[in-house]
């Protein structure tokens, strides 16, 4: 510990405000808030901490403080510190400026639209919403009910007496009533501008109320056609409200936090309440550095979240009280009734988001998606055990001319190049697949065995039936028939064959299992391949520049690396030869290459 506690705390005052932990260079590492800072910042320093609080403490230096008026502003002080500095040792919180709002601008035939800016002058903005469906949703909705402009121009008494404007393709279609000439006035206008902003508040019931009455009246004054649109409207207006989670009509404007945690983290579920129905909800998630209560927790959460979503409520359903509550707000801790529903919904949300991110971050480790991938290649080939290990063999010659076989190695689905193995076939003359993949099997597993090393789960044989039953064939010698699961792979139409089975089995094209069973194939393929022509061209040489008497092996890397390839060393001037290994063997390449033209 780098400073001495007792000095510290003498200095501190019995008043609420906010303290600061600052290590060796000055940098602030944890911001907290306390009723009374005296008794606060001595509790740090008492028996029994946790190992992420003394780590903490090991690290400070000095411990500043702010003494504010009361316990709500050394809240507030505290969330504002904690997204400015970011300190290391704080719950980790993000100022999420992005969010949607639905803007209703202040000016003549107001026009109303999403935006993420907010610009004060006098515009009304609802929100903002978590969720950009839901924005298109209301917009939608908006668009459906009313026939707005959304058209950029200063609708002014002057300018549309003036004939300054012409109607627009949205006046043609119907979306639009054409304000700009004066084929609607703006006390209509304003009307369905009044409804829209009910419509926004979640008061969605005085609006189908209001449309009643109208729809009534024009059924008396027999416009039935206006009467049915303004009945479509409320039928629109009916099923939207249906979709939105009524809880009780006698809830009008009540904010409601869920809480759930794990280990080092919180999550607080937001519900917004407003004549009876949910109109918004959101859930944050704080990430603790050190061992905060969740009275603190849930107080952080609250601050964090009204400060977001600009809410203005007075009353707040909690789970429990936080330790520091907020001047003028109500603060319950419903027990039965529909408060107490509507704080179980927000418990479960609580509870569901941290199930589901619990869920997505182990899907998102690598060895939860490898091993996830596996089961599915377990699952598809019938395997007793999870493929963590795999390994492909691919014979590759030319008319029987150097033949060679490749064995690529994957483990946990991924290359594992340095187990690749190359080899020349020994035992086997002449263009003969099925000896020679019985040969390097045979190699391969008996060696493995003799050295003790772990045998592969699955074994991929590039090749028809023929192929992997020489392959089963060296293993039924080893006695490992039953103890290495073996599939063949035909390229033409990917089929998969099984020893002794002659009806292949197809895999989903877009399975990962048989992209992977492809991946290895094409990768021995590219392996085998490679090593038979460096063995082509290794013969070439030989066979040339090699048997040539006077040229040496020196000799030999001067030319090939000037010239590039024998061939162009064969075809060479003598002249231009001269040049690179003097005249004598320049003498005696050109007619080395004379004699055998």
């Amino acid at each position: 510990m780098l400073i001495d506690p007792k000095s510290i705390i003498s200095l501190l005052p019995d008043k609420p405000g906010v303290y600061q932990f600052m290590d060796t260079s000055g940098t602030i590492i944890y911001v907290g808030k306390a009723k009374n800072l005296k008794k606060r910042v001595s509790s740090y320093f008492s028996k029994n901490q946790s190992g992420k609080t003394n780590a903490l403490l090991k690290k400070t230096e000095q411990i500043r403080h702010i003494v504010v008026d009361n316990e709500s502003d050394a809240l507030f002080l505290e969330n504002n510190l904690i997204k400015k500095q970011q300190p290391r040792y704080n719950i980790l919180l993000k100022d999420d400026k992005t969010f949607p709002w639905i803007c209703i601008k202040n000016e003549p035939f107001p026009r109303v639209f999403s935006t993420r800016n907010i610009i004060k002058d006098g515009s009304f903005y609802f929100g903002p919403y978590t969720s950009g469906v839901m924005v298109k949703t209301l917009i939608t909705l908006i668009r459906q009910l009313y026939q707005l402009r959304t058209c950029s121009y200063t609708l002014t008494n002057e300018n549309i007496s003036s004939g300054k404007f012409k109607v627009c393709l949205e006046y043609h279609i119907g979306n639009c009533k054409a304000p700009c000439i004066g084929k609607q006035s703006e006390a209509e206008y304003l009307e369905n501008i009044k409804q829209i902003r009910d419509i926004l508040k979640g008061n969605i019931a005085s609006v189908i109320d209001h449309l009643k009455i109208l729809m009534v009246s024009c059924a008396r004054e027999l416009r039935f056609e206006d009467a049915q649109k303004i009945k479509d409207k409320i039928d629109i207006l009916s099923k939207y409200k249906s979709r939105s989670t009524i809880v009780s009509t006698t809830i009008k404007n009540v904010d409601v936090y869920g809480y759930a945690e794990d280990s080092g983290n919180a999550y607080i579920n937001y519900l917004k309440v407003s004549h009876g129905a949910v109109i918004q909800a959101f859930t944050l998630e704080l990430k603790s550095q050190i061992d905060e209560e969740k009275k603190s927790l849930l107080g952080i959460g609250i601050t964090e979240i009204r400060q977001r979503l600009n809410s203005d409520s007075g009353e707040l359903i909690v789970p429990f009280k936080p330790d520091i509550l907020i001047d003028k707000l109500k603060y319950i801790v419903p027990e039965i009734g529909d408060k107490k529903k509507l704080l179980d919904l927000a418990t479960r949300n609580a509870i569901y988001y941290k199930l589901e991110q619990k869920k997505r971050n182990s899907e998102k480790a690598p060895e939860a998606r490898t091993g996830k991938n596996l089961e599915k290649v377990r699952n598809d080939l019938h395997m007793p055990d999870l493929p963590v290990h795999i390994e492909c063999f691919d014979n590759s010659n030319i008319m029987g001319n150097n033949p060679v076989a490749a064995c690529v190695v994957f483990r946990n689905g991924k290359p594992s190049k340095k187990d690749y193995r190359h080899f020349n076939i020994k035992t086997v003359s002449g263009p003969d697949d099925f000896s020679s993949m019985e040969e390097i099997v045979y190699r391969r597993y008996n060696r493995m065995l003799d050295e003790n090393t772990n045998l592969p789960q699955l074994v991929i044989i590039d090749g028809g039936k023929g192929q992997l039953s020489s392959a089963m064939k060296s293993l039924e010698k080893l006695n490992l028939r039953e103890k290495i699961t073996l599939i063949g792979i035909v390229k033409k139409l990917e089929e998969i064959y099984f020893p002794g089975d002659s009806i292949p089995i197809y895999l989903d094209k877009n399975s990962y299992s048989l992209k992977l069973i492809q991946q290895i194939r094409n990768e021995a393929h590219r392996f085998g391949i490679n090593f038979h022509r460096d063995k082509r061209s290794s013969e070439m040489t030989k066979s040339s520049l090699d048997q040539i008497k006077g040229i040496g092996p020196k000799t030999k890397e001067v030319l090939l690396k000037h010239f590039g390839s024998v061939e162009k060393v064969s075809n060479a001037a003598q002249n231009d030869l001269e040049k690179v290994v003097g005249v004598r063997k320049a003498v005696i390449l050109t007619s080395y290459f004379e004699k055998r033209s």
